[in-house]
């Protein structure tokens, strides 16, 4: 019976130790004594005990409250009963402030032990049930790094195992946050190019020139600080894939000069005269319409068909909001290591206030949003309180805010621009998500007016 939890009893008297251990094996578990708390540690830290039944008074080295705190330490999870003769209301708020679990008087009842005991074992089989369950539930809901239930995600999942192989170029569309390099990786990882280099370069990150080197790599003298021969990232990817994220924002030069290494799979260094010839599969992603970039030509349509071989768009996640629990959970195992806090979960009030904000960041602001709630929390579940800061109106229901009627267009903007980095406490990529524009804007519109990040 439920032999799979073991019990510590710790006393230095021998009859009741003995005793007490005797009635919990008559109950079918497995039970280990320990004569002081010294001998208690030294098996705790051999073993995972369920429960520990610790008397309060032992002479000699450690008694039962530092035993149940060192204890703590080694098991933060061990139920612990303090078992006493000297009952007073300072020992017992003195154990339970320490984290004791119960607090039971000598001489004990056996069918009060019989019953405290199965209770606690219950709650434990329930958390076990649980945590296995969720661990099933991100499995099963797992694709390399990407967790979601969607069906729409679902579908994409299925698309990039069909081309993970392929060698063909793959476009990935989808607003910032949405997670489009961990589905370029997906791709990458899932065929037969997962043991050569995945690299990755951020178009908008760099001006055009130094984008260009980036790419490329430069012969030495070809301009001013090219002191050396410098290799690209297209030579550093050969053999693998290279990601080329936010691709809506190269100039035309650079697109002319991508739309030649997509067809003739060679390219030149900057200021050399040595063709190269490279084998990489080109996955390119950007949150901006392309097919309207190339209506109002700023956008090749000549290269946007080449990179739109393979079209994968990603959903945001006001549509696809049935994620939102798993990423919670998710975000929440993995925060609370980094962080060092003891949160196990999200109310039913948080969860709720989660899950009627419409995220305009994505699953990047969700995750900002969880990291600052477990911060602040100030128990083992996330409350309402703690996600007070997010934005709760019911999706659709922006509130109302009166237009000023007395400040220019350029006022107007570094306003929200200001009061949106504010909010994000100068996360750019959370901020140009909100905003609805590129994180090279944001970055333009940040130097035009001289603004400070947070």
């Amino acid at each position: 019976m439920m032999t799979h939890w073991p019990i510590l009893v710790v006393d230095d008297e021998e009859v009741m130790r003995e005793s007490l251990a005797a009635w919990l094996r008559e109950d079918g578990y497995t039970v280990d004594t320990a004569t002081s708390g010294a001998e208690a540690l030294d098996k705790a830290r051999s073993l995972d005990y369920a429960i520990y039944f610790v008397d309060l008074k032992m002479p000699g080295g450690i008694d039962g409250i530092e035993t149940m705190m060192e204890v703590r330490k080694i098991h933060p999870e061990a139920s612990i009963i303090i078992v006493t003769a000297y009952a007073t209301v300072d020992t017992a708020i003195t154990a339970m402030k320490e984290g004791a679990q119960e607090y039971i008087v000598k001489p004990c009842n056996p069918e009060e032990i019989s019953l405290l005991v199965g209770r606690i074992i219950k709650v434990k089989n329930l958390q076990r049930e649980n945590t296995i369950l969720r661990k099933k539930l991100t499995k099963q809901y797992r694709f390399h790094d990407i967790i979601s239930k969607s069906p729409a995600m679902l579908k994409i999942f299925d698309l990039v195992r069909d081309v993970a192989s392929l060698r063909s170029t793959v476009l990935i569309q989808g607003e910032s946050g949405t997670g489009k390099e961990l589905i370029a990786r997906a791709i990458h990882f899932s065929g037969d190019r997962t043991n050569k280099p995945f690299v990755g370069v951020s178009c908008a990150a760099l001006a055009e020139t130094l984008l260009e080197s980036e790419l490329f790599g430069h012969e030495k003298g070809s301009f001013t600080g090219a002191v050396s021969q410098r290799m690209g990232k297209f030579e550093m990817a050969n053999g693998g894939t290279i990601f080329l994220d936010e691709i809506g924002d190269i100039s035309s030069k650079l697109q002319m000069d991508l739309l030649r290494i997509l067809q003739e799979r060679t390219f030149y260094r900057v200021g050399g005269t040595e063709e190269l010839e490279v084998d990489v599969r080109v996955i390119a992603a950007t949150n901006v319409d392309l097919a309207r970039a190339v209506r109002e030509g700023k956008f090749r349509d000549d290269l946007y068909y080449r990179l739109n071989v393979i079209s994968i768009h990603i959903p945001p996640l006001r549509e696809r909001k049935e994620d939102i629990p798993l990423l919670v959970e998710t975000f929440i195992e993995r925060l609370v290591h980094e962080l060092g806090k003891e949160v196990t979960g999200v109310s039913e009030g948080a969860l709720r206030i989660l899950m009627n904000y419409d995220w305009p960041g994505n699953v990047r602001e969700l995750e900002n949003a969880v990291e600052r709630a477990i911060v602040t929390a100030k128990a083992k579940l996330i409350t309402e309180e703690d996600c007070a800061f997010i934005g709760s109106s019911p999706s659709g229901e922006a509130e109302k805010w009166n237009v000023p009627t007395d400040m220019t267009l350029e006022q107007a903007e570094n306003t929200i621009i200001t009061a949106t980095l504010k909010r994000t406490n100068g996360n750019i990529s959370e901020a140009a998500g909100i905003l609805g524009i590129d994180r090279s804007t944001l970055y333009d519109r940040i130097k035009k007016y001289n603004l400070p990040r947070q």
